[in-house]
């Protein structure tokens, strides 16, 4: 797919959600109070340590019942923002569904790299892998999802060689991978104004995209964008989808959404994006 010549106005146009959405700050505290709500109503274990570094922790929120699977979600913000907190709310659906759900925590730029981040979504998936067991869930049933950055970093965990990483890792550690409006070409971020926070340069923008890479199995990839989002949003998606064609099963179509408005149809359980992750589980 050919790219259109960069400046760093389009770019700044393009990939400056808070920008773009003049009411993200009533949004982020949307969020804040049904997340809240979650982890006060659900069965969950917050909190949970994965590591010794800095924000190494994740929040389970137990499925009723057996649970069928366990889904990862790793959230946005540019690898610089948001919080695990700030998306508890997620996990409502899912919980009821039978699926248990690991929303994980990681340290933000520019206090860490992007590199460490990736490192860290690695050490989470292993920890789990080893450690699910005590919260209900076979090993042999992970999946991810993630949003914007947290697309990238799910992309990341499709693509990691597992039994590279750590000893008695499986190769397919990961089952499946749902990623909603992420960023799989890392250049453009290169020319925005907050690449200051994430620190990107040439080397790491061809070590973090996920198009460099191609995963060894054809592991189930869903992907979804929000219809209203910036075209460079958009073209991101495309670009996994040719890119990973091996993987790819389909994209599910979120008109009227924004970047901030698509995640949280994942916490519907009348949206697509719900059923769309029930399917790439196998459970829909």
């Amino acid at each position: 797919m050919k790219k259109r010549a960069y400046t760093p106005e389009y770019c700044e146009a393009q990939y400056n959600v808070r920008a773009a959405i003049p009411e993200h700050a009533q949004i982020f505290a949307c969020w804040k109070e049904r997340s809240r709500q979650a982890r006060q109503t659900l069965p969950c274990a917050l909190d949970v340590a994965y590591g010794d570094g800095p924000n190494e922790a994740l929040d389970i929120f137990q499925a009723r019942g057996e649970s069928r699977a366990l889904l990862t979600f790793l959230h946005g913000g540019f690898w610089r923002a948001l919080d695990k907190s700030d998306f508890s709310f997620i996990a409502n659906p899912f919980v009821e569904w039978g699926v248990t759900v690991a929303v994980v925590n990681y340290a933000l730029t520019p206090v860490v790299t992007v590199e460490t981040i990736v490192r860290q979504m690695l050490a989470a998936h292993a920890w789990l892998y080893r450690n699910c067991k005590r919260y209900g869930v076979p090993p042999d049933r992970i999946h991810v999802s993630g949003h914007s950055a947290g697309g990238q970093l799910s992309a990341m965990m499709l693509a990691a060689v597992w039994s590279a990483y750590a000893r008695g890792l499986p190769d397919d550690l990961v089952k499946s991978g749902l990623a909603v409006s992420g960023v799989y070409d890392l250049e453009p971020l290169l020319q925005v104004s907050f690449n200051s926070d994430m620190r990107l340069n040439a080397e790491s923008v061809r070590k973090l995209s996920p198009i460099n890479y191609r995963p060894l199995r054809s592991v189930p990839f869903f992907t979804a964008v929000g219809g209203d989002e910036s075209e460079e949003f958009r073209r991101q998606n495309r670009l996994i989808a040719e890119t990973w064609e091996h993987c790819f099963r389909r994209e599910i179509p979120m008109p009227r959404c924004h970047h901030l408005g698509v995640i949280e149809q994942l916490g519907d359980p009348e949206s697509a994006l719900f059923a769309g992750a029930l399917e790439m589980m196998g459970l829909g």
